[in-house]
């Protein structure tokens, strides 16, 4: 590794700068001669799992050099299958998600940044309840007790990850009410308590309510006359118990509070206060409005999740986009997994909730404070700038500079390969820009895009419609089982079809996932192919907050692998071998097996080895002992992982060489980069698919070299900034539990996301 923290000059430079990954120096202590790692009470153990022979201490690596540690030899005898090496998925996914809510628990990020990961946190949950906790109570509900590679059944997981989850979320509402409320009110935006409202406040509630959201409210009541009411995936709702004035029985009912208002009620609206009250105690407070000649016996907020986990055989339908349809229809009737309601709520109500909504007592969640942080971004936006971090605006490409400079994007790419890095870069001035200039540019016949994912006004996708209008040749693929943007995508393939696009909807037992576009151009010394191969989605908008990588080349062996890849979305005929990329489901597993076993080969012949992986997960059991087995033959291995993590570091020989770490930070960290050394060969690859058995095996996926050194140098510092972060940065434990890095007194505290940005601005303001 290099000594500075700083990315080197960009790609333009004529001279190969000396690359980091290439140095013989030890390169699994580089991470801990900088840095220390700390526990942090808040957010450390409750995921830890037992491990075999673990070391439970500091979680860097020693200071034992590279060459000593490739002499060790490695056990022989070791089962690799052994539950005990691996931990659980679904209890590191929440290992993440802990280290989400960290970010809004940690005071050194501006207020306003905390409330903002309040809400992603709720968010992430929210949908790991639904996806991971819902597939749970289906195979217990199917009697279903097949283990997991860590030995546990389903019911085990479902026990073990609602008492985890329940462990977040009271994490959460105490981070919010110790913290971040009493914060937020010593900067002058105060959440207040009804009962706190002066009277002249309360006045003006009442008016806005009766005006603005009593109109709005459809109580719906449950008694002999009428069934128990539909509750709404994630609505917040109050039930209510009322009595008739003259009688003694109780009425149950539910009032849906709005999700189309605002949540925070602005008190004294345009007098500059910052004073709010949460919509709901608007319409708790009100409700004599609202059930005129009744008493309002007891009220409660809840809040419901239904479980998402909705299967359909591919192989029998007979029409895809119906089938689609059919599931988004049932996935809003779909078993509810989990109840929230307010602590201590009333027995009654708890106890008819729970009794109509068919649920254990596990999946009862009571919380103090409020339910749904969703809308808390509602909160983050507020006008308050020095109470977040410095706006940033995505940069222009250096080789690619500005569309007003008037050379050709495809000029530019046909003198050498762009490595785009978001969202240092900008999108609209990269891959938005290879898109529109194709749509527009006479000289280009066809365009083919694979889409996974885009934005409700997506400019990309108006792009493919001006190319048709053009008279390109137009192909695109629109995958519509991407979860939770099935209808965005239903609507887009809709609008290309009514355009005469050719519309691919996915292929049978496959999601696509691969984030690629092709563009064919007639040149004078022929027909010339351009291609994008992506990590992250052709979405305007996530590209301003997710890091994400995108190659753009007039390779040609990649450009003829990628017209065989889109040949298979129209044609149904898929190859297994490839030129260049390596693509799921044909040889992508197969040849990420052979280059682990090619430097585990080298270590134990002595030679240089070392591997390095940045991967939103790491879950395929294969890959995993392939990653032991490299370990225990002496190769260096580091992996930043974002997020899950099966393999166990640490371990004694078992994977002593390998480091785990984790980058959380301003930036979702999304793009996968894959480095390998054995002897004296390096390869550098990029793309969109993490080590997952459903990404290896049930995704399309593509996954493509990179040959440029200047590009290979570019990935180096990628890798080495984010290795040397020790202000967003969590080294795992053996037993899964994670460390938060933090610099030496003496040291300075590298932000891997602020040296991104500062090299980006640096480049771009020098060309």
């Amino acid at each position: 590794m290099s000594d500075g923290g700083s990315p080197r000059d960009d790609e333009s430079a004529d001279d190969e700068p000396t690359l980091a990954f290439r140095s013989d120096e030890g390169g699994g202590d580089r991470a801990a001669d900088a840095t220390d790692v700390q526990s942090d009470d808040d957010v450390e153990n409750t995921t830890a799992e037992s491990a075999p022979d673990a070391d439970s201490g500091d979680a860097t690596t020693d200071t034992e050099s590279l060459l000593e540690r490739q002499s060790r030899p490695a056990s022989l005898d070791v089962d690799l299958s052994d539950p005990r090496y691996y931990l659980n998925r679904e209890l590191s996914e929440l290992a993440f998600q802990r280290r989400v809510l960290h970010e809004a628990i940690d005071e050194k990020n501006p207020l306003l940044e905390r409330v903002k990961f309040l809400a992603i946190f709720t968010k992430n949950v929210d949908e790991f309840i639904r996806k991971r906790v819902g597939g749970l109570k289906q195979q217990i509900a199917a009697g279903i007790t097949e283990e997991t590679p860590d030995g546990r059944t389903p019911r085990e997981q479902w026990r073990e990850v609602l008492d985890e989850t329940h462990e977040l979320l009271e994490r959460q509402a105490a981070c919010y009410r110790d913290e971040i409320e009493p914060a937020l009110a010593d900067e002058g935006i105060d959440i207040v308590d009804y009962a706190d409202l002066s009277d002249s406040e309360r006045r003006e509630v009442r008016d806005y309510f009766e005006s603005s959201v009593l109109p709005t409210l459809t109580p719906l009541t449950f008694d002999p006359a009428h069934p128990f009411p539909f509750i709404s995936n994630q609505s917040l709702s109050l039930a209510v118990l009322t009595r008739e004035r003259s009688g003694d029985d109780l009425t149950f009912s539910r009032v849906k509070i709005p999700r189309n208002q605002v949540r925070f009620v602005q008190l004294g609206e345009g007098d500059g206060d910052d004073r709010y009250v949460l919509l709901e105690e608007v319409v708790r407070e009100n409700l004599d409005l609202l059930f005129p000649d009744v008493e309002i016996v007891d009220t409660a907020l809840f809040r419901v999740t239904r479980n998402a986990e909705v299967r359909r055989d591919e192989e029998v339908a007979e029409d895809l986009i119906e089938m689609v349809e059919e599931v988004l229809e049932e996935r809003r009737f779909a078993t509810v997994v989990r109840l929230e309601i307010e602590q201590e709520p009333p027995e009654q109500i708890r106890e008819i909730l729970t009794r109509e909504l068919d649920l254990d007592d596990r999946e009862v969640f009571e919380l103090a404070g409020p339910l749904d942080y969703r809308d808390f971004f509602e909160l983050a936006d507020l006008d308050r700038p020095e109470l977040r971090l410095p706006e940033w605006t995505p940069q222009s490409h250096p080789r690619l500079g500005s569309r007003e400079d008037g050379r050709s994007i495809f000029d530019v790419i046909r003198d050498r390969d762009v490595l785009v890095h978001h969202p240092y870069h900008a999108f609209e001035d990269t891959v938005q820009r290879f898109l529109e200039e194709a749509a527009n540019d006479p000289d280009v016949l066809a365009i083919k895009a694979a889409i996974y994912r885009t934005a409700s006004d997506s400019k990309i996708v108006e792009t493919l419609i001006e190319a048709a209008r053009n008279g390109k040749q137009v192909a695109v693929m629109v995958e519509l089982k991407a979860r939770f943007d099935e209808e965005n995508n239903l609507e887009w393939a809709k609008k290309l079809e009514e355009e005469g696009i050719h519309v691919a909807y996915g292929t049978i037992g496959y999601k696509t996932h691969t984030k690629t576009s092709l563009v064919v151009r007639e040149e004078d010394d022929g027909v010339q192919l351009y291609s994008h191969i992506g990590t992250g989605n052709y979405h305007s908008e996530t590209a301003k907050q997710y890091e994400d990588l995108g190659l753009l080349t007039a390779d040609r062996d990649i450009g003829q692998d990628l017209v065989r890849v889109f040949n298979y979305f129209t044609g149904h005929s898929m190859h297994r071998e490839y030129r260049k990329l390596l693509v799921a489901p044909g040889n992508m597993r197969e040849r990420f097996v052979d280059l682990v076993r090619e430097a585990a080969e080298r270590a134990r012949n002595g030679e240089d080895a070392r591997i390095v992986l940045k991967v939103n997960r790491l879950e395929d059991p294969e890959l995993v002992r392939e990653l032991y087995a490299a370990s225990m033959a002496g190769v260096d291995i580091d992996l930043i992982v974002r997020d899950i993590c099966r393999l166990r570091p640490g371990l004694e020989d078992v994977s002593e060489t390998i480091t785990v770490h984790s980058v959380v930070g301003r930036f979702l960290e999304h793009s996968r980069i894959f480095y390998f050394r054995a002897g004296g060969e390096e390869r550098y690859f990029t793309g969109s698919a993490d080590w997952m058995e459903r990404n290896l095996d049930n995704r399309v996926e593509a996954v493509a070299p990179i040959e440029d050194p200047r590009l290979q140098s570019r990935l180096d510092e990628v890798l080495e900034t984010l290795l040397a972060d020790t202000r967003n940065r969590w080294v795992m434990r053996s037993d899964g539990s994670y460390e938060r890095c933090r610099q030496r007194v003496d040291e300075p505290s590298p932000d891997a996301h602020a040296t991104f940005m500062e090299a980006a601005w640096e480049r771009t303001t020098r060309h």
